[in-house]
């Protein structure tokens, strides 16, 4: 690796981006640079207290804005960009979560088209404490309130996608997009395909937690200060998004309905598993199946996402996926504190 230059980005009026690919970049980086980036919630920054609706405040469609893109030297199509998370931080002592009508889990939408009325569009305000690590849920018409632990996460990361594509930040994919996975944290190394020259990457949604699945449709949406050191790591193809952590290997899968996403994230990390361990597919097959885990990250986004997960422990002597970039990049996030 190269690199080593730390790169701040703070965007500008009119800087933000809804779409991943179709956008020249913001800022050039080198395998090894550190990248601090402010990346600001789903809702702008406008949606700040109980009578700011978003169907009021907001200007449709512009919501999920990320902040990038970000060229990265040396990516090229059929390349892996390894994309460690070091550090997210709040940028703010408050975070929003919203209600909003025909949007979520356990309302009609357009895509689940009922004759119930729609949820009453609410928002819920967070207080958020950085030195006791809590997040404080306030009922809004009811007496309780309880402080939640802050386990901040980037909602919506990715690359722009093959084929001169634009795709919505709204849309998980292939290419990334807005994954919604509590699993995107600090310490997790992330591993996309690289399908355009330079790759793209982009970042945004940040989350001060959320529960998986993200059934309201809303985390507690928070503005980040994000830390990234990304890699690229040559002529090593990527389908589907994939995770490292120091204890887990993990594939997303993203589609509709959810049993495909299921089957997208399982074939991934079977195959995966496979290639690194040598087991043979049915024996890699099984040992997932009953070893396995399978977090949603979200069911409510013009995809759904969910991961299949795996611990290192139980593979035999798997080799260093992604000539170890994990690690390597890990222990550069820690030289950098």
């Amino acid at each position: 690796m190269t690199g080593m230059d730390r790169i701040v980005y703070r965007p500008g009026p009119g800087e933000l981006a809804h779409t991943f690919g179709a956008r020249l970049p913001v800022a050039h980086v080198r395998c090894g640079d550190v990248l601090e980036v402010f990346t600001q919630d789903c809702f702008g920054g406008l949606v700040r207290g109980p009578a700011d609706l978003p169907s009021r405040v907001c200007r449709m469609p512009y919501l999920n804005p990320v902040s990038g893109p970000f060229f990265v030297e040396d990516a090229e199509p059929g390349d892996t960009l390894a994309v460690h998370i070091a550090a997210i931080s709040p940028a703010t002592d408050w975070g929003v979560s919203t209600t909003f009508p025909h949007f979520g889990a356990l309302t009609s939408t357009s895509r689940t088209a009922t004759l119930q009325p729609p949820l009453p569009e609410r928002v819920w305000v967070y207080g958020i404490d950085q030195q006791a690590r809590t997040v404080r849920f306030q009922a809004t018409s009811s007496d309780h309130t309880v402080d939640l632990p802050l386990d901040p996460m980037i909602g919506t990361i990715g690359v722009a996608p093959a084929g001169f594509e634009a795709r919505s930040t709204l849309v998980p994919d292939s290419h990334g997009g807005n994954l919604d996975t509590p699993q995107l944290r600090a310490g997790v190394t992330l591993f996309l395909g690289v399908n355009v020259h330079g790759a793209m990457l982009a970042l945004g949604d940040g989350h001060a937690r959320q529960g998986e699945g993200e059934a309201c449709g809303a985390a507690v949406e928070i503005a980040t200060v994000t830390t990234l050191i990304v890699e690229v790591v040559k002529g090593v193809t990527t389908p589907w998004p994939r995770l490292e952590t120091d204890t887990s290997l993990m594939s997303i899968g993203c589609a509709r309905p959810l049993e495909d996403a299921y089957r997208i994230a399982h074939h991934d990390l079977v195959g995966w598993t496979s290639t690194l361990t040598g087991l043979d597919t049915l024996d890699a097959y099984q040992l997932v199946s009953q070893a396995g885990r399978a977090p949603v990250g979200n069911v409510c986004d013009p995809n759904y996402t969910i991961l299949a997960a795996v611990d290192k422990a139980l593979l035999p002597a798997p080799s260093d996926a992604y000539q170890d970039a994990h690690r390597r990049l890990r222990r550069l996030a820690a030289e950098t504190r």
